[in-house]
């Protein structure tokens, strides 16, 4: 099994490294049915959903982040 701080730690350096770039995803948060399985498989930080600018800003950063 999986550490839950682990993945509480991970979904917080994602959400910081965002902000940065001035994207906010509000749902961002560790997947709980992953989380919770009776297998030991890796948690899933579940991304949310977004609307059209926030995922141009994120398409944006990324582009930028890759040259």
């Amino acid at each position: 099994m999986y550490d839950h701080s682990e993945a509480d730690d991970c979904a917080e350096e994602l959400r910081a490294a965002l902000a940065e770039h001035g994207i906010t995803l509000p749902s961002l948060r560790v997947d709980l049915p992953t989380f919770a399985a009776r297998y030991p498989t890796r948690p899933l930080i579940s991304l949310g959903n977004c609307n059209l600018l926030t995922a141009r800003t994120l398409v944006a950063a990324l582009r930028k982040g890759a040259a």
